[in-house]
């Protein structure tokens, strides 16, 4: 694209650190496409300026993990905990995801094309998970904020534990976990959509021990 800047960068030359030295070091706009990854962990985490970053194979755990601001994309698998504390951007799959995928994410968008396995969202605060296949048990576990998109089957205990994040799920659910509840859609959700299409799954808030609106010490 003109007047777009392009780097490559090869970790069969440059070690993690020296990476993610010279992915903080560009400037703002700049394409960065990352080859030989070899499923090396900690790629492309802790960028705040706004990279068009493309990764050119199968990398391993942490992806993207603390970003605010750059648009990362995959071209294959991931291991833990991709997208961990995104803050803002994309984060992009194109295959599936081990566990733990947007762990304790504030804020941003962070899509698996294929499948991700267990704890998907696990304590997930804010922004969205797309997953385009199944996700594993207990995804969702102790979301507070933010919702969870699961275009195929989801594994047991669901939400268990939820608090105020959203979850729809397109295919089947094994089971639920504890607290959560099966929610008729509103209105203005998804009105293309009818509940044969997709589930909603939300907090039964059985759980809460707290009155945030009374309780104004912190």
């Amino acid at each position: 694209m003109a007047g777009v800047t392009a780097v490559e960068l090869s970790c069969a030359e440059l070690s993690v650190r020296e990476v993610n030295a010279a992915l903080r070091a560009l400037a703002d706009g700049t394409a960065v496409r990352i080859v030989e990854p070899r499923g090396r962990h900690n790629l492309a985490v802790g960028l705040s300026n706004r990279l068009d970053i493309r990764i050119a194979g199968n990398a391993g755990y942490f992806i993207g993990g603390l970003c605010d601001g750059p648009d990362i994309a995959v071209d294959g698998f991931v291991g833990w905990a991709v997208g961990e504390n995104l803050m803002s951007g994309l984060v992009r799959v194109r295959g599936n995801a081990s566990e733990c995928a947007g762990a304790s994410a504030r804020g941003g968008l962070i899509v698996i094309e294929g499948d991700a396995s267990s704890r998907a969202g696990i304590s997930l605060k804010g922004g969205t998970i797309a997953i385009g296949g199944d996700a594993g048990h207990m995804s969702g576990f102790m979301a507070q904020a933010g919702t969870i998109l699961i275009g195929g089957n989801a594994a047991g205990s669901l939400g268990d534990s939820l608090y105020e994040a959203v979850i729809y799920v397109g295919g089947k659910i094994a089971s639920l976990g504890a607290d959560a509840r099966i929610e008729e859609l509103s209105g203005d959700e998804f009105s293309h959509l009818s509940p044969e299409d997709v589930t909603k799954v939300t907090s039964a808030r059985t759980l809460y021990r707290f009155d945030a609106l009374k309780d104004q010490r912190y």
